[in-house]
Formats: C-alpha cells, structure tokens, sequence
C-alpha cells in the first residue's frame, strides 16, 4: 500500500464551548472527541498520526501521550496556517497526506479509506470528502464543472444565491499530493483582518492550475458532525451512545431501556448478558456472557466474568469470576478480586480485597485489604480494622472460615481455616485453626435509676413515695447522708419526711448491679 500520513488539526480553543478544556479533549460517551478521530486514523496506517496543537496544547499532549505525534501552532492563524507548520515538520515526507479534524468523533475510517483509494487510483493532487446536507447553511458548497469534475469550493458567505441551493458541502477533510500540496502552500494569502490562512484556497489554485482534483462523496452525512456548543455537544453524545449500543444489541446484547442506559465506547460486552436501566459502564470494562448488570449500577475499568449479577452497586478497579452475585447496594473499590461462585451482598463496602471461590459477604460488612478464603461466610456487620491512622494492615481469613455478626476484626490478624468466630467479637489476636473465638466483655444488667415522688403533707412535712422501674427490685434510702445498703432502711411504704431532709435511694436486685444512687434535699425540688 501506498504510503499514507494522517494530520489531524486539534489547535482551536473552541470558545462557544465556554470550557476550561480545549475542545477536543471533550468528552463524548466518556472519551475525548479527539481520540475517536485517532482511532480511525490508526486502521490507516501503522505510522503515527501527526496532531497540530494549539490552545492548551499540553493538556492534548498529556491526554493522548505517545498514540500520535505533536507540532505546535503557537498562532491560531487558521487551517492553511497549521497544515503549513505540519508540512515545514514533515520536509522529508513525499506519500499522502490525509487531513482531519479533531472535533469530529464520527468520521469512520471506511469512508476514510475510500476516499484514499479513489485519491490514488486517479493520481490526484487532492482528493474531497463532500456530503449531501439536507440543510447546508454554514457550509462552503461544492462547485463542480458540467462534466462533474470539482472546480472549487465557495464558502457560504460569498456563496450567490443559486450556489447556496447546492446540497453537497465541503467537510474539510481532505487528501492531498505532499509533493502538490507543498508548491502551493506559500501561495496561501491570508483572508481576513485576523490574518487567517484557509485550507480552502489550496482546492481553488489547483483548480486553476489545471491539476485533477476529485471528490468522494460521504455516504453517511452524520460521519462529519462536528459540536461546536454545549447543545450540540449533548447530542454529539446522544447519537454516539446509541451507535455503541446498537453495535452491542447486533452482537447479541440485551439492552431493556437504551435511553437510559450508558456505554463507553471501550467497553465489551458479551452474548446474551441483560444490560437494565440505570446501568454505566466506563473505560476498559469487560463484561462476561449471560450476565445480569444493573439497574443502577455504575462499573469503571474492571473485568466481569460470565454468569455475574450486578444491581445497584458501584464497581471500580475489580476483577469478578464467574457466577459472582453483588448487591444491592454494594461499593466494589479497587483492588477487589472475587473468585467464582462469591456473594458480595447488600450495603457491603470492600476495598483491595481478594474472596475465595464461594465465599460470601452477604450484607452490611466492610472489608478493607483482607484476603478471604474458600467457602468463608462472614456475618452481618463485621468490618476489618485495618487503618491505624499511620498504616493500612493486612487481615487474612482462611477457607472454610466462619465470622459471626457484628465482629471487628482489628489488623494484623489472621484466621485459620474452619475457625468460628462468636458474634460480637473484637478479635486483636490470631485465631487458630479448627477452634472457636470470642473476645466480647461479660454482660451485665443494672437496676435503673429510682423515681422519687414528693406531695406536701401537714406542716413542714412531705410524704415521699419511692419506686423501682425494675419489677423485684428492692429500695433502700438512707437519711443521715451516708450511701444506702442492703440491710438498711428498707423501703416498704410512703414516708413522712421533713423539708430540708438529705434523701438518698438505691435499688437492688439479686444477680444485678445495683442503681445509681438518687440525692433528693426534700423542698428543694
């Protein structure tokens, strides 16, 4: 094959956008208008493609790093200005070059490829993609001679009114001769207060210099959509997002309400898996066969082995097996590798986790750094202590494992295989094989607090009533101030005490603690 160099024009700020980001690094379905471009670009050669870069050029650079090569245009004089700085970079060069655009994401590399191969069948100095617009205002228009040669290009604003009833538009991707397109580019004169030089002008001088010139026309018009604000970046994504599920459903994916579903053009997915409503899927994701994934549910570069059950849940960074079931509501962080056949349940966070084959966290726990084996049930609420607020430490659970409910399991610390566990437990220490762990305190009950009743009685005098909330509790007060026992002063009925009289009451009940102590100064309530 001929030899072939790909120019891709990424400089423009793309004002209209009102970004902080150049317009070519934003994103459409999750990845950068630019890279689409390249992509294609890459079916086309081996050799890398040239990007001109412009406005925040560093940030295209450090997006796209070494997929293509860079030459800077410090000025933004227009397109015959960057194809002139590509050129003066490429002095050595004397096959093709193919000229795109980065802001254009759906330009496919068939279309590309035809217009190459009628460019070069026909000894072209430059070669056209034109497309056929229902509504072509903007556009420059395609001016053919009788015979239906190309003569030129008008753009829309010198267009008469009879040019501007031409359908056909020029779409600014060109092929040119290196060896044509170098005669005529210090010809170019710029064309407007702002010194810009176009592309366009290259078309009219070969024209006029009798060169063949041809034209390919698009046969998809929507390869050439190009957003240039944020409307029109929003349905750049929408026709995007539904080419990329289209592609999946022909490959035998189900997906049960597309417009609310979100697929990254990177993403893979396999025959006969269910994609529900809700459902995100982002970067290098793999998604097995006959999987279940969504509603609700959001998965970022990570790999899903067939027969999987995903709803409700966010997946980052992990790497499932097959016939895992995770959710509802489950956080998958980075680092979380689960073998086949794992449950990770409802309301379970995990992060930098490896689960053996079978095992399961069916609800309400957190793993953090721990590695579990074969056939391990962990119970409701159990978590893994694992920051000291210094380090990460590691938790290690051996196959056949059993964690009751509610334990901590504080790190370092390790559980031999077939161990149990007591609900309840803060484990600090290794727990041996084959034998049975509790470490909770002994549980106690305590008699609750007394309630003291005071009504006026004759005099100076109050009758006190007393009362446990505690049923065979019995109640001792004391009234010379020193703390009340049991074979003191029983309480048995209401008492006839005088104001300024030091109460003190405590309740007692066997095999419990006793309440705390009641100081009641009687009239003084």
């Amino acid at each position: 094959m001929a030899e072939v160099k790909v120019l891709i024009l990424a400089a423009g700020q793309g004002k209209r956008m009102k970004s902080k980001l150049p317009k070519v690094l934003l994103p459409v379905c999750g990845v950068p208008m630019l890279q689409y471009v390249i992509w294609e670009a890459q079916k086309l050669t081996p050799d890398k493609p040239l990007v001109v870069v412009g406005y925040q050029g560093e940030k295209v650079i450090a997006q796209m790093g070494d997929q293509a090569d860079y030459v800077w245009q410090r000025e933004q004089l227009g397109t015959g200005h960057a194809v002139q700085i590509a050129c003066a970079q490429l002095s050595d060069y004397t096959g093709d070059l193919l000229v795109l655009y980065g802001d254009t994401p759906f330009i496919s590399a068939s279309s590309l490829q035809e217009l190459l191969n009628l460019h070069r069948t026909q000894g072209a100095a430059a070669t056209v993609l034109t497309a056929e617009l229902e509504d072509p205002a903007g556009y420059g228009r395609i001016l053919r001679t009788p015979d239906g040669r190309l003569a030129g290009i008008i753009e829309d604003r010198d267009a008469s009114a009879e040019q501007r009833l031409i359908r056909e538009v020029n779409t600014g991707i060109y092929c040119f001769s290196s060896t044509e397109l170098r005669e005529i580019l210090p010809c170019l004169e710029p064309q407007n207060a702002q010194g810009e030089y176009y592309l366009t002008d290259v078309i009219t001088i070969l024209a006029q210099r009798g060169k063949i010139l041809q034209v390919v026309k698009c046969q998809n018009p929507k390869e050439i959509m190009g957003p240039n604000d944020r409307q029109a970046l929003a349905e750049t994504e929408r026709v995007m997002r539904m080419m990329i599920l289209e592609r999946l459903m022909e490959d035998g994916v189900s997906i049960i309400d597309p417009a609310n579903t979100y697929v990254d053009p990177r993403v893979k997915v396999g025959q006969d898996t269910t994609l529900y409503p809700g459902t995100v899927l982002v970067g290098e994701t793999v998604i097995g066969s006959d999987c279940r994934i969504g509603p609700y549910t959001q998965i970022t570069n990570s790999r899903i082995g067939e027969g999987c059950h995903v709803h409700f849940s966010i997946l980052t960074d992990v790497c499932f097996g097959k016939q895992v079931e995770c959710g509802p509501y489950a956080h998958c962080r980075p680092g979380t590798v689960a073998a086949d056949g794992a449950k990770i349940g409802g309301f379970v966070e995990v992060k930098n986790v490896q689960i053996g084959e079978g095992s399961k966290v069916p609800h309400l726990s957190y793993l953090g750094d721990t590695e579990v084996g074969a056939g391990v049930n962990i119970g409701a609420g159990t978590i893994t202590c694992n920051y000291d607020g210094v380090r990460k430490w590691r938790t290690i659970i051996e196959d056949g494992a059993f964690i009751g409910s509610n334990t901590n399991l504080v790190a370092p610390v390790r559980v031999g295989k077939r161990a149990l566990i007591g609900a309840g437990s803060t484990i600090t220490r290794d727990v041996p094989a084959d034998s049975l762990a509790i470490a909770r305190a002994r549980q106690i009950h305590k008699v609750g607090t007394p309630k003291v009743e005071l009504a006026p009685a004759a005099g100076e005098q109050f009758m006190v009533t007393l009362n446990s909330p505690v049923e065979g509790a019995i109640l001792y007060y004391s009234l010379d101030g020193e703390e009340p026992c049991e074979g003191g002063n029983r309480y048995h009925q209401p008492l006839i005490l005088r104001a300024g009289t030091l109460l003190k009451v405590k309740a007692f009940k066997e095999g419990w603690n006793p309440s705390k102590t009641v100081v009641v100064k009687i009239g003084e309530q």
